[in-house]
């Protein structure tokens, strides 16, 4: 039976403990303040990342991976074990040239190795979720096929929706116009935001007020999951407790086989700020997590 790995970058935003539980090797991603250059969830973590940003004067920027990086992860991997399958699952390749850099990696690597490159075609962890359930199914020993049909099955089945708290970011990274940042913010508009079937951020709709984006978000759950049981994972940035009333709502809303929480690391983070509550879900349907 081959031996099969899985390798992510940052921006899954699985914690390190469910990392080492699964044996996922990530390749990390850089956020940029001024000169100072850090790696993600590395050498600096989410709580830092956003102490930094509240105190910064400008936004940081991010860069990926170079291929080298992941042909470092690659070629230790397949030393270790010479018949290893490696499955490299990535950030959206629409956000970020992180999935290209390692399908260059695999490009570059000896004929011999065994490398699947997937555009996750999400962020955060709306792709974590499938970084872990694969290394969940590796280590159960299934095959390298019946994890690919799971990514694919889930790359349709799961949802995300992000609850941004403030347009600011959005503005400061170019997502939107200065005037529009202004006239949301003195309507206390708060857009929902996800990413599209091609791994494209999307505005799903703008809402004024919490409370009313907050059940705005539930109706767009109810309708992807109506009556099926689910697992649901809630993504916070700077305050955990701020999502607090959006766990409630989705525990009292829905037949959860699990819930957890993930916070939103700073490569993530520097595009959709502080204060965001984000909802990961996918069906908890037999053969499921």
């Amino acid at each position: 039976m081959a031996h099969i790995r899985i390798v992510t970058d940052s921006t899954a935003d699985i914690p390190h403990e469910v990392r080492a539980r699964y044996g996922i090797d990530m390749v990390p991603l850089k956020v940029h303040f001024g000169n100072e250059m850090y790696k993600d969830a590395v050498t600096i973590n989410a709580e830092e990342f956003y102490e930094k940003l509240a105190k910064a004067k400008q936004l940081p920027t991010t860069s990926q991976p170079s291929p080298v990086e992941f042909m470092d992860v690659f070629k230790r991997l397949n030393d270790e074990q010479p018949d290893t399958q490696i499955i490299s699952i990535h950030l959206s390749a629409a956000l970020s040239g992180t999935y290209q850099s390692a399908v260059l990696a695999k490009n570059m690597m000896e004929e011999a190795a065994d490398i699947t490159i997937v555009d996750s075609k999400s962020a955060s962890y709306g792709f974590g979720l499938i970084v872990v359930e694969a290394a969940r199914m590796a280590q159960a020993g299934h095959s390298k096929e019946e994890i690919l049909a799971m990514i694919e099955r889930y790359q349709q089945e799961r949802k995300l929706y992000f609850l941004v708290d403030t347009l600011e970011y959005l503005q400061k990274g170019g997502r939107i116009g200065k005037a529009a940042a202004l006239f949301g913010t003195l309507l206390n508009i708060k857009p929902i935001l996800s990413v599209d079937s091609e791994g494209e951020v999307c505005a799903l709709d703008k809402v004024r007020g919490h409370r009313k984006a907050l059940g705005r978000v539930l109706e767009f759950l109810r309708r992807d999951f109506a009556g099926k049981p689910v697992h649901a994972v809630i993504g916070y940035t700077s305050d955990k407790s701020a999502t607090d009333e959006l766990k409630e709502a989705v525990r009292a809303a829905f037949d959860l086989r699990s819930l957890d929480y993930a916070i939103i690391g700073s490569v993530i983070g520097t595009h959709v700020g502080t204060g965001v509550g984000a909802v990961f879900m996918w069906p908890a349907d037999e053969g499921h997590a």
